[in-house]
């Protein structure tokens, strides 16, 4: 009887124990790959918190809170319409080469962690409008175009070049996004600004004045998370946990970024007499965007040599754009996502270890690259532009004077950043909108362009 209890219980457990594969080479592979492919998503979210620090530090204090709501909501916008449209857009089957067809709300989709990854580079791509136009545009008018560029205009740049596209049937080579992210993102910035105009203060009496940034430190600790961000942003567009490909791309990534810092520091000491601050942590950035585009296809040499030029470019092109062709920028944003993204592109066609001109190759690859920044600049300048148009003329996009001279944190969220502005503008009535503190934000607002200072460019 014993026996027999024995073996029916032995018989029992046999059967309610599940039975485990071994795990395989290939299994394991996936795994690791699909993990790599989380952290790098993780850290290209968390570059939001960069770009929200560098835009709130060199703007003024009065603007903070818009900048941050901005940012806050650019992420969430986004991630929501990439979802439901901006996805199966870009990476659904393709109707022409021009957009996807198919894939709306992750229908018939199981690559959810891919979906993650392209979730934040979209929002990436929406965030570089918000540092340019800022201290002067209405919240309300920046979230219909961040709908707009995430839900659509963005989606059918990605489909080009990243979903099966007729750029990527070229050849065009964009492997992280120097033109698919930040070139689009700066060429729309481009239009809305000169939709907007220059803040109240920026041109006067023939001179460019100087509008200071409120937290220089703030700024930098911004670009310290952007460029740890980066990491991510370039090292998980191999899309898997290449042993041998992802340190190659985040070497080529840390050392763009070095030379640029680099270069921009000494040239401005060169060309202005002092090593600028902002500049060389804008060159930083420079040198990052320039990279992206190329960080798999160029040797360490190459990619220092693209980050010593892209440091250069960046503080001619903030130059160039605010003096000479009077486009206010308070970050920068145009300068280096756009001239050292349109930069990083093109030079995949001298520097690619494959088909570069100074590898053996001919000009047709060149050619291919400049090819595809000069249509993604196109479509992205003439759509942004047809949607800036049609919501200026529904209602003005820019706030009105007397808001923008008392900062959009009052005026937009009816609240301010800091205790000490709080505190200042509420000294002589318990409410902040009265005679008094309008004055005396005007009168801030005056000490923070001040016309007799000697000019920065």
């Amino acid at each position: 009887m014993l026996k027999k209890v024995s073996g029916i219980s032995a018989l029992l457990l046999s059967a309610a124990t599940p039975a485990f594969a071994a795990p395989t080479a290939q299994s394991v592979q996936t795994s690791v790959d699909g993990m790599w492919v989380m952290v790098a998503a993780l850290l290209v979210f968390f570059m939001h918190a960069g770009f929200a620090m560098v835009e709130s530090g060199f703007t003024r204090s009065k603007n903070t809170l818009n900048i941050l709501m901005k940012n806050f909501l650019t992420i969430s916008i986004a991630s929501i319409l990439y979802f439901v449209v901006g996805f199966g857009l870009m990476f659904g089957s393709s109707a022409n080469g021009f957009i996807g067809t198919d894939g709306f709300l992750l229908s018939g989709r199981d690559d959810i962690g891919f979906f993650v990854f392209q979730a934040v580079f979209a929002a990436t791509c929406a965030t570089i409008i918000s540092g340019a136009v800022a201290e002067r545009m209405k919240l309300k008018s920046y979230m219909l175009i961040t709908v707009v560029i995430t839900g659509f205009i963005y989606p059918i740049v990605g489909h080009w070049v990243w979903g099966g596209g007729w750029l990527s049937e070229l050849g065009f080579v964009d492997f992280a996004g120097s033109t698919v992210v930040h070139m689009s993102g700066a060429a729309a910035a481009l239009i809305v600004v000169l939709f907007l105009g220059p803040r109240i203060g920026k041109y006067a009496n023939s001179k460019v004045n100087v509008i200071p940034g409120h937290n220089i430190p703030l700024g930098a600790l911004g670009v310290f998370i952007l460029w740890f961000g980066w990491f991510g942003f370039n090292g998980g567009s191999t899309l898997t946990a290449d042993p041998d490909l992802v340190p190659r791309v985040i070497t080529a990534t840390l050392l763009s970024a070095s030379a640029a810092v680099l270069s921009s520091a000494f040239y401005t000491s060169f060309r202005y007499k002092r090593i600028d601050p902002s500049l060389t942590l804008n060159g930083a950035l420079g040198g990052l965007v320039g990279i992206t585009a190329g960080c798999a296809n160029v040797s360490i040499a190459g990619s220092i040599f693209i980050g010593l030029a892209a440091g250069i470019l960046m503080v001619e092109g903030v130059r160039f754009i605010e003096v000479k062709l009077k486009v206010d920028d308070p970050v920068g944003a145009i300068a280096v996502h756009g001239l050292c993204g349109i930069w990083g592109t093109v030079a995949i066609g001298f520097f690619d270890v494959s088909n570069g001109l100074f590898y053996g190759g001919d000009a047709s690859l060149l050619g291919i690259q400049a090819l595809g920044a000069a249509a993604v600049f196109l479509w992205v300048a003439v759509s942004t532009g047809a949607v800036v148009y049609l919501v200026n003329k529904a209602d003005s996009i820019r706030v009105s004077r007397e808001d923008e001279l008392a900062g959009l944190d009052f005026s937009e969220h009816g609240a301010t950043a800091y205790e000490l502005s709080e505190n200042i503008l509420t000294s002589h009535s318990n409410q902040p909108n009265t005679a008094f503190g309008k004055e005396l934000v005007r009168k801030l607002d005056g000490l923070s362009v001040n016309p007799t200072k000697k000019q920065y460019h």
